[in-house]
């Protein structure tokens, strides 16, 4: 197969990525993807790079009727780290888990039984899934985007989804139809980041 073979493709591919924009939880709404779509989403995950195919993460969907359990727990995170956090505050954090119709908790799992495979390795792996999962997004015409914040390593959390010592809570991905876009921002070409030796 020749160059301009792969052309159209590649040329769809790379619009795919340069198109994709982070979007806020807080800007998503319904409607979100069904469940056929959300399927097609977690499965675009698998095909991530997956040194000895240990799948060193996993992802957990919170559906919109475990969402007060997870609003309980955003709160309680926040008075973990600051007792002195007030009502309106742990509301303010509540608040967190009710935006987008879709949130997928992801978790890197760092067990003994991938100890051959270096860390930074099984956290690439997991960084190209949630890259898998934002474009799938994308390409179906929703708006996505990564949710962090101290309340990742807080203890509330880790009991709330039930973490072993080897886990660690990476991030949550959001998921829906935008319901406010932001600009267009300047992105680092490659010259910004490469050097040759």
């Amino acid at each position: 197969m020749h160059w301009n073979e792969h052309q159209e493709p590649l040329g769809t591919a790379l619009t795919l990525i340069h198109s994709r924009q982070s979007t806020t939880s807080r800007f998503l709404g319904e409607p979100g993807p069904d469940r056929a779509q959300v399927e097609t989403i977690l499965d675009a995950a698998g095909a991530a790079p997956d040194h000895r195919r240990l799948t060193p993460w996993r992802l957990v969907i919170v559906p919109l009727q475990k969402r007060p359990l997870l609003a309980d727990a955003f709160a309680d995170a926040l008075s973990e780290r600051d007792p002195l956090a007030t009502e309106a505050q742990r509301q303010e954090a509540s608040e967190k888990a009710y935006r987008s119709p879709l949130l997928v908790a992801a978790i890197a799992r760092m067990d003994a039984a991938s100890h051959d495979v270096p860390a930074p390795e099984r956290l690439i792996s997991a960084g190209c899934a949630l890259q898998n999962m934002l474009l799938t997004a994308h390409a179906m015409g929703f708006g996505a985007g990564l949710l962090t914040g101290k309340s990742l390593y807080s203890q509330r959390l880790k009991q709330f989804f039930q973490l072993s010592d080897s886990e660690q809570l990476l991030c949550f991905m959001a998921v829906g139809t935008v319901l406010r876009a932001k600009p267009v921002t300047t992105r680092p070409t490659m010259n910004d980041y490469t050097t040759t030796l």
